[in-house]
Formats: C-alpha cells, structure tokens, sequence
C-alpha cells in the first residue's frame, strides 16, 4: 500500500520548462474556476499565461483533456499522501476507513467539473488512481471486519465512490457531497455491527 500509482514523469525537464509547465497549470486552474472548463479554450490558456500556443501544446499535447488529468492528478497524489501517511499510524481501522470515504468524496467535489467536462469523460474514469481507492477500502475492511463477505463489501462502497454515481446523485437527485458522505458512513456502521 505505499507504492505510489501515480509514477512521475521519468524525463528530466529544464528549469524554464517546469516553470512555464506549472504557469500553464496555474492559469488553466484559474480560468476553469472562473469560467468552467468547457468555455475555456486553450487559446485563452495560453494568452493569458502569456505564452505561445506551441509552449502550451508541448506540455499539453492533446489540450484540454491533459491539462484535466494533470490538475486531477496533483489532487490525486496528495490524497495518496495523505492516506498512506495516516494509514502508516495504524490507528483505528473504523475512523481510518470513514476518513478516507469523506476524503474520496471531498477529492470528487473538488474535481467533478475536470471530470465530466465534455471532453474528459471518457478517459478520466479509467485512471488506476481510482483501483487505489478499492485497494484500501478492502485493506481497512480486511482489519476491520474480517467476517463479512470482504470482496463484496469492498465493491459496494467502491461503487458509491465512482464519480459518475456521485456526480449522477448531486445532478439528478439533488444529494450534496455532505449528505453522500453521511450515508457512506452510515452504511459502513450497520455493516460492521
């Protein structure tokens, strides 16, 4: 479980190159927040980081949807940091694991406007990030209730946690991330009983 699954990028990369990378992440951040993803265009992208459209292109060959990934992926890897750092205290498997589900959700909430812009969906729910979810919540069940049917266990909450049920709960059902995450917590209660 310490393994990270987001592996970094093994080419070294000039100094002038990760910074303009890393402007390029912050402005496209910025404009998303402002504006939404889909009404960004990698255009303004570039204009307003100040940079030329091939600067932008080398870091973001396929545009939109990498710059989507990356911005995913910093998230990503600081939930993975800070659940492996927690996981390593070995405190109470219970808090650990209803932690974690609060976590993922708040990582959703966060994310769910990169995730299901028109042109990310279909690759973003692929991600073997989200297998690292299942991972873990079948590790902390494992300790937590070793009687249960753990593989289906595992699924059920792993399921609840895939952002398009999520994302299909806030949209068509009007359920907010706090209320899902209560309930998550709920259910993990009565299964452990």
């Amino acid at each position: 479980m310490d393994d990270n699954l987001i592996l970094p990028d093994p080419r070294p990369s000039r100094a002038d190159a990760l910074k303009n990378r890393e402007l390029l992440l912050q402005t496209a951040q910025r404009l998303f927040d402002e504006n939404g993803v889909d009404a960004v265009t990698m255009s303004d992208v570039a204009q307003t980081a100040g940079v030329g459209k091939g600067t932008l292109y080398r870091h973001f060959p396929n545009g939109k949807p990498d710059l989507c990934r990356v911005l995913i992926d910093q998230d990503q890897r600081d939930l993975q940091n800070r659940t492996l750092a927690r996981l390593r205290e070995q405190g109470d498997p219970q808090a650990d694991l209803e932690w974690f589900l609060h976590e993922v959700i708040a990582f959703i909430a966060r994310n769910q406007r990169f995730m299901f812009a028109e042109t990310t969906i279909s690759t973003l729910l692929d991600h073997p990030a989200h297998r690292w979810w299942r991972q873990t919540i079948r590790g902390l069940l494992g300790r937590l209730a070793p009687d249960i049917d753990l593989e289906y266990t595992t699924d059920m909450l792993f399921v609840m946690l895939d952002p398009r049920t999520v994302h299909f709960q806030v949209r068509a059902l009007g359920y907010g991330f706090e209320r899902i995450g209560d309930a998550l917590t709920t259910i993990l209660r009565r299964i452990i009983i």
